[in-house]
């Protein structure tokens, strides 16, 4: 991930405000290690704090473009995984690239469709736009929110960043919370109002959302919306095509100039990406793919089975690991390491969250990053598989849910990671359906 912040004012020189996005780019180290970046105009002020993930030498930012004497500046947090669909696109219309990096290709995006450039994109972002003929500041976030993106306006100054920290860091704002934001924290937390910022005067650009700041202030637009619509495939079209989905989408993110690596829980979300990508590594001669998985210690000796967990992990992802030759580390914590993590997951958050759950991934991911750059976790994603009710007796249901996988996918899943909570019923070949009882 990489961090971004700026500062906007029609009514101010902003030439000379280095200090001021120094101290804010400074909160976001921890989300861009790798490089840093800054661009002053009269009216702007953009920094940047680089991960690097794909073109080294070629994705630095701020990144500016000109079209005839006009500049063109975005900070861009984010990955985008139709690049290559949308850079062929823009080529046949004429443009030309310099380097390998979907910045690049968001900004010239821009360039070419305008703010309507937000409506092409497959990705997860939060970006920033200076448009220099518009005198106009373009912002937007994906359409589930996976990238935070804060601001506020004081007066004739709009202010952004990432993280609620660096909002924070601007001398104009103050860190106070009223009664609303106390209420986010002790009634809604973890979870908060989409759009709430907790701290007074803090806004969240929400999901599927863009925002414009301009001369004539601040105009917000929704650019996307999920529908409901009558599902009318069969089932075997309904496995084809969700099946289809699901490794394209794996497929799609699995592009990096850095190591990559999965998590593997020996559960059915992380198996199957590891599988997928396991297969994508020796497809393209990547070498073995590493997997990751967190325990705790004296964990084999404590357990006790339960409706929640009816068995161990481990088990479970070894034979995972095994199947697909994985280079597999598990990593170990113990409870006064968890209790010492907590004060840094919510430096992290910003906000409180989850205690030790946030503890222990912010313990996982650090030990993580020391092999590699990139992770896929695929946490609660059979959550969003659609459920419905089976009639199993006059009097009783169970819920549903499809496993939407095929060949020797299907197979190994069903042959390691089907616990014994669940009973499998074959529908045909290679389809199966997973019913939870």
């Amino acid at each position: 991930m990489c961090g971004i912040a700026g500062w906007i004012d029609f009514k101010m020189d902003l030439s000379n405000e280095f200090e001021t996005l120094e101290r804010m780019s400074k909160t976001l180290e921890a989300r861009g290690p790798d490089a840093e970046g800054f661009w002053f105009a009269p009216n702007t002020a953009l920094a940047h704090r680089r991960l690097i993930v794909v073109d080294p030498s070629g994705g630095s930012q701020p990144m500016v473009r000109y079209k005839g004497e006009s500049a063109y500046v975005i900070v861009y947090n984010g990955e985008l995984y139709n690049t290559e669909d949308l850079r062929k696109e823009l080529a046949s219309k004429g443009h030309r690239f310099l380097s390998n990096s979907d910045t690049e290709v968001l900004l010239v995006s821009y360039m070419e469709w305008g703010p309507q450039c937000i409506e092409y994109l497959n990705g997860i972002y939060a970006f920033g736009i200076w448009d220099e003929k518009k005198r106009s500041f373009f912002m937007g976030r994906d359409r589930f929110g996976v990238k935070p993106l804060f601001y506020t306006q004081i007066g004739s100054s709009f202010i952004f960043g990432s993280e609620l920290k660096t909002v924070l860091a601007h001398p104009l704002v103050k860190p106070e919370i009223n009664q609303e934001g106390l209420a986010e924290i002790f009634a809604l937390g973890p979870a908060r109002t989409p759009g709430h910022g907790v701290f007074k005067g803090i806004w969240e650009v929400r999901p599927a959302h863009c925002i414009i700041y301009d001369t004539d202030g601040l105009h917000r637009k929704k650019y996307w919306s999920l529908k409901s619509m009558p599902h009318s495939d069969d089932l075997d079209t309904t496995i084809s095509k969700t099946s289809e989905l699901v490794l394209d989408s794996i497929h799609r993110q699995l592009v990096s100039d850095v190591p990559v690596c999965t998590f593997l829980s020996g559960g059915l979300d992380s198996s199957a990406i590891s599988a997928i990508t396991s297969n994508d590594f020796k497809t393209n001669d990547k070498g073995k793919l590493h997997t990751y998985s967190i325990d705790y210690v004296d964990n084999d000796r404590y357990f006790k089975a339960s409706d929640f967990q009816p068995n161990s992990d481990t088990p479970w992802v070894k034979r995972m690991s095994d199947e697909f030759q994985t280079v597999h580390h598990n990593i170990n914590f113990d409870t006064p390491q968890l209790v010492e993590a907590l004060k840094n997951a919510v430096d992290a958050r910003d906000l409180p969250g989850m205690a030790d759950v946030d503890s222990s991934l912010w313990l996982f991911c650090r030990e993580i990053k020391k092999d590699a750059t990139v992770a896929l976790s695929g946490e609660c994603a059979i959550s969003l598989i659609h459920w419905w009710e089976l009639p199993l007796m006059p009097h009783k249901t169970v819920p549903l849910t499809l496993l939407l996988c095929n060949n020797h996918y299907g197979n190994i899943l069903k042959k390691y990671i089907i616990p014994v909570h669940y009973k499998l019923y074959r529908l045909s070949n290679h389809k199966s359906i997973l019913l939870f009882l």
